[in-house]
């Protein structure tokens, strides 16, 4: 009996693993499931466990198979070394709660070196925009998201994600290698039966990126969609992420407490990421994504 659950259980979990992006969404059961993804490893002791007590070796061999699906999958998250060097640009972005009662604190600390810094769930004229402020020459704040920069912003605007609320800007950024488009979103939030309105926003970001043809352009937020989330597939690609490209680990930023996915995202294009990682903010829910990125040449005009 024994046997027979492990090597049904091992079979089960690495057909899950490899094939997740095959199962039906489930009401948004399946979108949970993927965020979770990396944390169906710890499945795998359990299961080695179980099969040598057997003594068998076709159930070591099967309960094995999980393990090697999971290496493949996310170890070379774990193994890779940021490749370094020069860079251009020190980005960092947070959703620093709308009731943080410790903002101020908690962008202090992320914005120390940063050259441009994202905000999501901001108060209006809260402690944490009026820290910022008080530490970046350029700013554009609209609705609940915001942009702070140390380079001139040289046209801002709201983007349209498809809410009836505004959570997202555009932004030109004139750095010392030229123009940078960055976008500062924060999408719909996705829960079990309830990823409609997330999906939609997704949708809307990729058209907007599409739209869009700045040479050098970067997207920050909260955009509620982990790594392993098929619907990110939507941007990564055209996209590349920071994280997956130069972080080393995989950049869990909620929740602050016990980080067990990443909503949190920096994604570009034109650049090229040089090192990323995770922060510690006070008093929020989410961890700061932060990145180093390196612009090739000098970007054309938007």
């Amino acid at each position: 009996m024994l046997r027979r659950s492990i090597i049904t259980v091992a079979g089960a979990l690495a057909m899950v693993l490899g094939g997740h992006r095959l199962l039906p969404e489930l009401g948004g059961f399946t979108t949970i499931l993927e965020s979770m993804l990396p944390w169906l490893g710890l499945a795998v002791p359990v299961l080695l466990a179980g099969a040598l007590f057997t003594r068998s070796w076709q159930v070591i061999v099967t309960a094995l198979l999980p393990a090697v699906v999971w290496g493949v999958m996310f170890g070379p998250a774990l193994l890779r070394t940021p490749p370094g060097g020069p860079s251009d640009l020190s980005v960092a972005t947070l959703n620093v709660g709308a009731t943080n009662a410790a903002s101020a604190q908690a962008v202090r600390t992320v914005a120390k070196g940063r050259d441009l810094v994202a905000l999501q769930e901001l108060t209006g004229g809260g402690p944490a925009a009026k820290e910022l402020s008080d530490r970046f020459p350029h700013h554009y704040q609209i609705s609940t998201v915001g942009l702070w920069s140390r380079f001139p912003i040289v046209d801002a605007r709201k983007a349209d994600i498809g809410l009836d609320w505004v959570r997202a800007l555009r932004a030109v950024v004139r750095t010392p290698k030229g123009e940078l488009t960055v976008y500062v979103m924060h999408l719909a939030s996705a829960r079990p039966g309830e990823t409609a309105q997330r999906d939609e926003t997704l949708a809307h970001a990729r058209k907007i990126i599409d739209r869009d043809d700045s040479a050098h352009l970067l997207l920050l937020g909260d955009l509620n969609t982990a790594t392993t989330d098929r619907k990110r597939s939507g941007l990564v690609p055209p996209l590349s992420d920071a994280q997956q490209e130069a972080g080393a680990g995989f950049g869990f930023t909620w929740p602050s407490s016990f980080p067990i996915t990443r909503p949190d995202h920096i994604l570009y294009r034109g650049l090229s990421a040089t090192s990323a990682g995770v922060e510690r903010a006070a008093g929020s829910d989410h961890r700061a994504a932060v990145a180093s990125l390196r612009l090739a040449k000098r970007a054309s005009s938007s």
